[in-house]
């Protein structure tokens, strides 16, 4: 597959063309495929719970007044415990809700590792070639790419949690400019979402691909982003990451 897409520069290559000609059948808009489209990512395990959406003003539909994550953010502070992947209560959601956004929550069943695009497609594009299996990417028209993985689990040893400086939350994720791991207590929004200023979310490889374990991507995904961003790559020891202190 590496061979189909070589030749790549910038975000003209052909892998960048191959995935910007999947979005139209990806990023449906309607109520049936919107609707279609949750239920599978549900289906593939992603608890999900209502958004925000993008509105007038304010840029989001919570009317805060400089929103920091304008249509990005959940519609309840329970968020946590309200995520479900009951198809049912999806439906109900999706169809009294039809202008909102989803979130899915991370670290209960998923992680996800969220890089920069230009990063985020040579890495696929590595990972691909290589014959590593990747599983659902979704791409956001803000600059982002996602990889949903497996999550690392919820250790019983609070000492143990996972990890420190790779960790993200969406309040700081300007912080964090090259890999952004989102894990327990964190969220992305789940395709199909629509941001402000006409932009979206969409998957560029739908949740019907296996979640893959986040270290079979990890060292890839670091590579390519240090590269983008001028920064070493994060190393980590033995396999051991540092703790969250």
């Amino acid at each position: 597959m590496s061979a189909e897409f070589g030749g790549r520069t910038g975000r003209q290559g052909k892998l960048s063309q191959w995935l910007r000609g999947r979005r139209p059948q990806e990023a449906a808009t309607d109520n049936g495929g919107r609707e279609a489209l949750l239920l599978a990512a549900a289906g593939a395990g992603l608890p999900l719970a209502p958004a925000a959406h993008p509105a007038p003003g304010y840029g989001c539909s919570c009317d805060r007044v400089g929103c920091p994550t304008p249509a990005r953010h959940p519609v309840s502070f329970a968020w946590q415990t309200q995520s479900t992947t009951d198809p049912a209560q999806i439906e109900r959601w999706a169809r009294h809700q039809p202008q909102a956004n989803f979130i899915t929550a991370t670290g209960m069943v998923h992680d996800v590792l969220d890089v920069p695009v230009e990063a985020g497609l040579e890495a696929l594009e590595r990972l691909l070639g290589a014959g590593i299996d990747v599983g659902p990417v979704a791409e956001s028209d803000d600059g982002r790419l996602l990889f949903f993985t497996l999550t690392r689990g919820t250790p019983e040893d609070e000492d143990e949690w996972w990890p420190c400086e790779l960790d993200c939350h969406p309040e700081t994720m300007d912080e964090h400019p090259g890999l952004r791991w989102h894990c327990r207590g964190s969220y992305v929004l789940v395709p199909p979402a629509r941001l402000p200023g006409d932009q979206r979310v969409y998957w560029v490889r739908g949740p019907e691909h296996p979640l893959p374990d986040p270290l079979t991507l990890l060292e890839v995904l670091t590579d390519a982003c240090a590269r983008h961003i001028g920064e070493e790559p994060y190393h980590h020891t033995n396999g051991a990451w540092p703790l969250r202190h």
